[in-house]
């Protein structure tokens, strides 16, 4: 007799269309009690990713509620991003969540182009202030003052009285500041404090 007569309907259907029912192109997850159902195909976008490795039915075990969906103990919020994410490669983040938040989910599925992304991201968006301490005569403030431009800002001047070394025109340390962004070092425009700044920075903090 042909095997395929005692199929039901449906599964000779599936077998003609070359799928078995752990074949089925459908899956559905049921992350912290919120059910997503979705394509094998959008899962498995990462092959060293949890998901792939669930979708494979290979050594990963994992529990199913009474429906067959897979269980899954995360933040529904988030999974709805790594989802989303992997279905049209693109990230986005509703208000009320954190891209931190995103980030560990991305690292627990280890989806790795999310995870080069997120912190890409993270570090071309972080910024810093820096703060730099000048030395000045009392006939330079006005023009030091009024130069000051690329992002610097005046935050305050303190008296350190005779010139350096001793004698000579009373003199100040302005403190200025300026907003950089993540991989910039010394003074943040990519250069370094000379001994003399450093020096002076380190008697400004304690006037």
């Amino acid at each position: 007799m042909n095997s395929n007569s005692q199929k039901s309907p449906a599964a000779a259907g599936r077998s003609l269309l070359g799928l078995e029912q752990s074949e089925d192109p459908w899956i559905t997850l049921n992350v912290g009690g919120t059910r997503f159902t979705t394509t094998r195909t959008t899962l498995c976008k990462d092959d060293k990713s949890f998901l792939y490795r669930l979708c494979q039915d290979t050594d990963l075990i994992s529990s199913k509620d009474t429906s067959g969906a897979y269980l899954i103990d995360r933040d529904p919020r988030y999974f709805s991003v790594v989802l989303n994410y992997l279905r049209h490669g693109k990230l986005i983040i509703d208000g009320g969540l954190k891209e931190e938040g995103v980030l560990e989910e991305a690292e627990f599925y280890n989806i790795t182009s999310l995870i080069t992304l997120i912190k890409s991201k993270q570090m071309s968006s972080s910024t810093r202030t820096v703060y730099r301490v000048l030395q000045c005569h009392e006939d330079e403030l006005t023009q030091m003052i009024s130069t000051l431009s690329d992002g610097w800002k005046f935050e305050q001047l303190v008296s350190i009285g005779s010139g350096w070394g001793g004698g000579g025109d009373s003199e100040f340390l302005a403190v200025v500041s300026r907003e950089v962004g993540g991989g910039t070092t010394g003074d943040g425009v990519g250069g370094v404090w000379s001994e003399k700044e450093r020096v002076l920075q380190s008697r400004g903090s304690r006037m």
